[in-house]
């Protein structure tokens, strides 16, 4: 891929940057004791997924209400408590291991612009996890929707045109087949899919595509896609 035509990159930061999967799982598994170490990592995330697509708003808030809906499904505890332990939890999700170097290396020669589901108030968190990196943020609260809604990256679009940036200047940068690289690429935007699963079978914690969208790069992590944008540079 030839990265001198790009000016500015735009990242979904979930899955992408923040390790929700982990993050997830050990909230679940911590708060739902022995009754969660007897489950297998799919047998979580079939239920987090039906209570993701219940409970659609602002991820700091609404989580209350996906614990909720997980704990009935599994036999967690279902206490006002564990519900509030779990909504915290979303602050503390870590960063995969790469993520704050790769993303500091790239903010040396692109605009870095996050684009993700999450409220203003959980982006914060996952922000200063990342060292601060974006220069740029659109979050649900901006845009009162969420992706692979494609007025998520109309707003953006205006957002960046207003300094000057083009839809053929812009790298969508992501993880999630279902909500990024193929809405991205309905709307003409060069693609790269950060394969973070690609050593583990299926979408995990992350909705299946209805259809697979075969990107313009695909690499395993933020590292190898930092290595090979500065690669002979």
């Amino acid at each position: 891929m030839d990265f001198s035509r790009f000016k500015l990159l735009t990242f979904d930061v979930v899955g992408t940057c923040i390790d929700f999967e982990r993050g997830l799982l050990e909230a679940f598994r911590r708060i739902g004791g022995a009754r969660a170490a007897e489950l297998t990592d799919d047998q979580i995330f079939a239920p987090y997924l039906e209570a993701r697509d219940l409970n659609y708003g602002r991820m700091s808030s609404s989580f209350l209400g996906v614990y909720r809906h997980v704990a009935g499904k599994l036999g967690f505890p279902d206490t006002e408590e564990a519900a509030r332990d779990f909504q915290l939890s979303v602050f503390e999700w870590p960063a995969f291991p790469d993520s704050a170097e790769a993303l500091a290396r790239l903010r040396t020669r692109f605009r870095l612009v996050a684009m993700t589901n999450g409220d203003r108030t959980a982006f914060s968190g996952h922000h200063h996890t990342l060292g601060r990196p974006f220069h740029d943020a659109v979050t649900f609260d901006d845009t009162g929707c969420a992706k692979p809604d494609p007025r998520f990256f109309a707003y953006n679009l205006g957002r960046q045109s207003a300094l000057g940036y083009a839809k053929h200047e812009i790298l969508h940068v992501a993880q999630s087949q279902h909500h990024d690289i193929g809405v991205a690429r309905e709307q003409g935007y060069a693609t790269c899919w950060i394969e973070r699963r690609h050593d583990q079978p299926g979408y995990g914690g992350t909705p299946d595509p209805k259809t697979f969208t075969e990107p313009d790069l695909r690499v395993p992590s933020l590292a190898a896609l930092a290595d090979a944008v500065f690669e002979g540079a």
